[in-house]
């Protein structure tokens, strides 16, 4: 089956808050004799003259009034519709974001969030789905309004911006003897170690640092997730290799613990955000990206150091 031309819609729409061919093609921007074309291109879609002479004037048929009022609506409704981003109230909307992000990001990354859509969003609210062992989809197949995580292998199509860049450093309870002197590679791969992987891998490139050097460290707990390891160096001699972010705002819970420089030359990795083509142009998905780059730009200015 055809489609029908909806322009017509737009057309029918003027004629008849018009009443007059002349006037719809003045606010159309059309010929009197173009105008006129399009009358009987709706006649013909319609089934129905919609516009009769009456002495030197033209009135509504019977048929026009009825469809008055409903083809207002579609043309109003098409118009709110294209005009969504001009007319987009965030203190209006009602949504739930789903982010997807590892562990790291959700302390005091989702409580600067949630702050912030108080006052910008109430009524919307924010999911942080779990980082999958596996490149799933997710956002091509609209289960995620956004990734947040290290680079990694995403579909072709999928759009990325930086958000930052982070560095892994250690950590320690704040009287741990590691601090008792200059901390040394080797003194660095003396004491016990808490290695973080949510796949459960015990080694990674701090350990192919440590070898290039003949030194090797003893990992004594393996864990998931930076935030529950953590716990785990408040009454041990254990040491964490955390990435730097995962502290914004844990200085501020006043846990003893102290942060250090591992003395290896180890990458950087980039944090970014990735989303779906298909929010390009949603205002609201623009907003949350906007949003989540700057609360990450505030939590990087505003963190402090564990000393």
């Amino acid at each position: 089956m055809a489609l029908p031309d909806l322009n017509l819609l737009v057309a029918l729409n003027i004629l008849l808050e018009e009443g007059s061919v002349v006037g719809a093609a003045r606010r159309m921007h059309l010929s009197a004799p173009a105008m006129s074309r399009t009358l009987s291109r709706i006649r013909e879609a319609v089934g129905d003259p919609i516009m009769v002479r009456a002495g030197r004037n033209l009135v509504p048929t019977p048929r026009a009034l009825q469809l008055r009022e409903e083809v207002s609506d579609l043309v109003e409704h098409a118009m709110r519709l294209f005009n969504a981003k001009e007319n987009l109230r965030m203190d209006q909307l009602e949504r739930c974001f789903v982010l997807r992000s590892n562990n790291v990001l959700v302390g005091g990354f989702a409580s600067r969030m949630l702050a912030v859509m108080k006052d910008e969003a109430p009524r919307c609210s924010l999911r942080i789905a779990p980082e999958a062992d596996f490149d799933d989809e997710a956002l091509r197949q609209n289960r995620i309004d956004l990734y947040i995580g290290a680079t990694s292998t995403l579909e072709p199509e999928i759009r990325t911006q930086t958000l930052f860049t982070t560095s892994f450093v250690g950590l320690a309870r704040r009287d741990h003897p590691i601090f008792d002197d200059e901390i040394t590679a080797e003194r660095f791969a003396a004491f016990p170690q808490i290695s973080v992987s949510r796949r459960g891998r015990a080694l990674g490139p701090i350990d192919e640092e440590l070898a290039n050097l003949g030194l090797r460290r003893e990992i004594r707990l393996t864990a998931p997730t930076f935030h529950s390891s953590i716990f785990a160096l408040l009454e041990s001699d254990l040491v964490l290799p955390i990435a730097e972010h995962s502290l914004w705002r844990l200085d501020r819970l006043g846990f003893a613990l102290r942060q250090f420089d591992i003395p290896l030359p180890l990458k950087s990795v980039v944090i970014l955000q990735a989303w779906h083509p298909r929010f390009d142009n949603d205002p609201a998905h623009s907003w949350l990206r906007q949003t989540v780059k700057r609360v990450c730009i505030e939590l990087r200015e505003s963190s402090g150091l564990l000393s």
